[in-house]
């Protein structure tokens, strides 16, 4: 490699090894400034400064810029960050995917060599996201949700087998394997990557808000948008301002009782509370130095709800424990000890040996049980309190609770009886060892690999539990989904041991959950299932309905299934309140499932306990779980496993021999393997598709960018108050009949049962962008009283759907805008909730706060956010939708953060000036807008370059 900087090093990797790093000591030794004080996530992000410094795309004051980052100084600076790879989910991948096919077909169009767009860097694609909780608490629920889930998305997946053929650097995990945070935990990440000789920090970025999961393993790594994602596989660095690094102070030890989750929920509150939105995170201190990279990972995990783009621990020894424990070869684990010690980076600092922008302290013995919910993270709730929580909030009037009559509460509705000779849709696949309830008592005999390979005899609907016809009843407060999910959780072995066994204790007492409850497991990877297979922990959760229902991202992300649709009727027709209960991260509103109402995050031995008591209106402390089989009330004091029972089964899930068997080849899965491989690097888009469509972006497509110029006469698409998050933003969930969407598979012969979800359809922007803003939940306040993706037209006033009403103003030359209030964007990185945006027409949206990624890709898609000044909003500004805004000021001299004027025109003639500043934050932001966004921009570049 070329040594710019001149401080490219030989070192010692062992026994007969030797290599090359680019030395930080070195650069410090060298004037460039007091490395050795900065936090170790920014020494890490220098190295990649440093070694990829040319004197253009990164030159040498990028390097001396940030080496010398003072902790409370101004952040002005971008840092042009280049990765060592990228991390795609499916949900994310197909559309990116998708992208690059069109980059292809539009640079052939110009004559140029298509081959140009081909990935710079290795990317590794999972399919995680796709699977759905159809089937449940059977034996029979994984395989028969893993057919389903080839049924739905053989379209996708023949896509995804194309691009394996097309290019190089790509890699896809099958369907599955897990969940891709769990999977880059536990495979993917190396610690340390090497090219031609020289060694690296693995670093890099992952098309889902909680890739900072690795970031407990010492790993460098956040969340982007997919079009940010296309660009860093393009070659492209990533660029962010120079950021503020939170140092928490972790000292003490969680006391018995306590798990890692509680621990989560706690650190996502303060940080929350701290304001640390777009800030690094960086735990340190004897209380990290402690923490397994398990539990560091549950809190590295949840970075993106305590709003930082990382939550860092820097590598140690117990990295290198967890990388042995893996089964990482031992040339991997050398070669990680053997970089970070050279590089002065091997051990979690102590306080005073690093500078932090700001320390926040936290005593893990002050961590108790708690929950969060009902409709966001951060909001957490300690075990004790969640009854008269929940209580208050069933009452409170505002936007935070339901508003619901204190007599509602303890009301019951009586289930309607099945029709005569009808049983619960799917129902019919029972077996001789079928409970009552319609549970199976026994696990199925079938290995992992075998249930996924003999599919079942072909139904429509799947495989459920069938609801007795006499004596149920449902109300308020009633937990109605109860999923151990997520790779938040799953990815812990200590918290899924302490599920397995409360439920063995549960069962031994005599406990059951009711019927109503629809119960599933989903791990993060097949390790999990292993482990609890080995310890026989799994046959205990399978007796309380636990089944395995797939290995990949379920509940958490809202592929929960139906429920039964006479308990859908209740929810609907008496308007309840039902609840969710899951070891996930997320719980915004119409999340988890569109008729549940309150959703609780918690710890899975949590998670079995409330689908034990089958309310979450109850004192657990106080009030018991339920009666046991002799008669007499079980607490949940009574079924909580020690920490010295957990830690006497912690050895099952160490093994480094299952981890090596369980990655050693993506070749488990059969119907994967029998996909054709249709060859071409030209992809041939098929015009009937309903899954994969060639997207509009680059239609005209020149080498010549655009101008900027003023807005003028924009009408509001929608106006919202705050917390609108990205699940309202962008089509997530089912597709319902009546929505645009819905209405726009039927006109294509498309049948109600052949719907799929919106996440398997983000190759085809025609369904996509009729299910932007199209969440039940959103509040559009331009139209009081009415919840889903309804606007007015103005200035006729006609209610209409979004979409509709975008094609309207499309028709009559209208440009248009959102206005939103604090946090708008909050929530995964979904690249779609910016591309729906910029295809409905919408031209700025002027929000008080925004999400870091979100913000990102409006700008990545050439729509231009603005933010009001503090204390301005849409209530004080009294903005009732019949207004036009024009957006003054912008220009071709446009600057990061620019002020701005957004001009108001009330409709009965009077004026209103508001000041605003442009959130481009960057100067590379600056071109990506006057491009059109960001992969255009990217495109010119490569074919200017040939």
């Amino acid at each position: 490699m070329n040594d710019f900087l001149g401080v490219v090093t030989p070192f010692d990797l062992g026994p007969g090894r030797t290599g090359k790093l680019v030395s930080l000591p070195a650069l410090e030794r060298k004037g460039f400034g007091p490395i050795s004080r900065l936090p170790v996530s920014l020494r890490v992000v220098l190295e990649s400064l440093a070694r990829n410094a040319d004197g253009q795309r990164v030159t040498e004051e990028d390097v001396r810029a940030l080496a010398q980052w003072k902790p409370r100084a101004e952040r002005t600076r971008e840092v042009p960050f280049v990765v060592g790879r990228v991390l795609l989910q499916d949900f994310t991948g197909v559309p990116l995917l998708v992208d690059l096919a069109a980059m292809r077909a539009a640079v052939a169009k110009l004559g140029k060599d298509p081959m140009i767009v081909e990935p710079i860097v290795p990317v590794d694609l999972v399919v995680d996201h796709s699977v759905q909780v159809d089937a449940f608490a059977s034996p029979e629920a994984l395989r028969w949700n893993m057919d389903l889930e080839f049924d739905r998305n053989v379209a996708r997946y023949e896509f995804l087998k194309w691009g394996t053929q097309a290019f190089e650097r790509l890699r896809i995990v099958p369907p599955g394997m897990g969940i891709c945070h769990q999977v880059n935990l536990e495979f993917l990440a190396k610690g340390v990557l090497e090219k031609d000789g020289v060694y690296y920090p693995d670093t890099l970025v992952g098309t889902d808000s909680h890739t900072p999961m690795v970031n407990g393993l010492g790993i460098v790594a956040w969340g982007v948008g997919g079009i940010e994602a296309e660009a860093a596989m393009l070659g492209q660095p990533t660029y962010f301002l120079t950021p503020d690094v939170v140092g928490v102070h972790l000292t003490g030890a969680l006391r018995e009782g306590v798990t890692a989750t509680d621990l989560v929920l706690r650190v996502t509150e303060v940080l929350r509370k701290a304001r640390v939105v777009g800030k690094f995170v960086e735990f340190f201190g004897a209380g990290a130095e402690t923490l397994p990279v398990p539990e560091r990972a549950t809190l590295s995990n949840m970075a993106p709800e305590y709003g930082a783009t990382m939550g860092f621990f820097p590598p140690d020894e117990q990295s290198l424990r967890y990388l042995e424990q893996t089964g990482r070869p031992k040339e991997v684990v050398d070669t990680f000890r053997a970089y970070y010690a050279a590089q002065g980076m091997l051990r979690i600092p102590r306080p005073g040996e690093v500078d932090y922008s700001e320390v926040i302290e936290l005593d893990l013995g002050t961590v108790r049980p708690a929950v969060a919910g009902p409709k966001r993270p951060q909001d957490r709730i300690e075990l004790p309190a969640l009854k008269q929580t929940f209580r208050e909030l069933f009452a409170r009037a505002d936007a935070t609770g339901y508003g619901k009559p204190a007599s509602e509460l303890g009301q019951r509705h009586r289930l309607a009886s099945a029709p005569s000779g009808q049983t619960r849709p799917g129902g019919g696949l029972q077996d001789p060892d079928t409970a009552p309830d319609g549970r199976h008592k026994n696990t199925s005999t079938l290995t992992e690999t075998e249930m996924m390979n003999n599919r079942p005899t072909p139904d429509p609907v799947g495989l459920v539990p069938r609801l007795p016809d006499a004596d149920v009843e449902v109300g308020h407060g009633d937990v109605l989904i109860a999923a151990i999910t997520s790779c938040t959780n799953t990815s812990n072995p200590s918290v899924m041991l302490a599920a397995g066994l409360l439920a063995r204790k549960a069962v031994a007492k005599g406990l059951t959950v009711k019927p109503t409850v629809k119960t599933s497991f989903g791990p993060g990877s097949r390790v999990v299932s292993r482990y609890l297979e080995r310890t026989g922990l799994q046959k205990d959760l399978d007796a309380l309905g636990f089944n395995v229902v797939g290995y990949g991202c379920t509940t958490c992300i809202g592929n929960s299934g139906p429920l039964d649709g006479r308990i859908e009727k209740l929810l609907t027709e008496h308007d309840l309140v039902g609840a969710a209960v899951l070891s996930g991260n997320r719980n915004f509103e119409a999340r988890v499932h569109q008729s549940i109402k309150a959703n609780f995050l918690m710890s899975p031995p949590l998670v079995v306990a409330f689908a034990i008591a089958g309310t979450v209106d109850v004192d657990l402390e106080q009030e018991p779980l339920g009666t046991g089989k002799d008669g007499k009330p079980v607490y949940l004091r009574d079924v909580w496993p020690t920490l010295e029972e957990v830690e006497a089964l912690r050895g099952a899930a160490a093994d480094p021999e299952q981890y090596r068997q369980n990655y050693a080849g993506f070749s488990q899965n059969d119907r994967w393997n029998a996909l054709p491989v249709r060859g071409g690097k030209l992809y041939e888009w098929n015009p009937e598709s309903t899954y994969i469509q060639q997207p509009p972006y680059f239609e005209g497509f020149g080498l010549s960018a655009g101008t900027i110029g003023e807005i003028t006469g924009a009408r509001p698409l929608a106006i919202f108050g705050d917390s609108v998050t990205t699940d309202h933003i962008s089509p997530a969930g089912s597709i319902k009949p009546s929505s645009p969407a819905g209405k726009y598979l039927q006109s294509l012969g498309v049948s109600v049962a052949d719907f799929n979800s919106y996440g398997a359809r983000r190759g085809n922007d025609h369904v996509m962008v009729r299910g932007t803003f199209a969440n039940v939940r959103v509040k559009n306040l331009m139209v009081p009283g009415v919840e889903g993706g309804v606007t007015r037209h103005q200035p006729d006033g006609a209610q209409q759907p979004i979409h509709d009403a975008a094609l309207q103003y499309a028709r009559e030359g209208v440009p248009l805008c959102v206005v939103a209030g604090q946090e708008y964007g909050t929530g995964s990185s979904r690249d779609w909730a910016a591309k729906g945006t910029v295809l409905l027409g919408i031209r700025f949206v002027a929000a008080r706060s925004f999400e870091r990624i979100h913000r990102s890709n409006l700008v990545g898609m050439g729509v231009l956010p603005v933010q009001l000044p503090e204390g301005v909003s849409a209530a004080t500004l009294k903005l009732d939708g019949s207004e036009t805004f024009d957006l003054l000021g912008i220009s071709e001299g446009l600057a990061p953060r620019q002020a701005a004027r957004l001009v108001i025109h009330r409709a009965g003639g009077a004026r209103e000036e508001v000041p605003v500043t442009v959130r481009i934050d960057t100067p590379i932001e600056v071109e990506y807008y006057r491009h059109g966004g960001i992969m255009q921009y990217v495109l010119r570049q490569l074919v200017q370059r040939r």
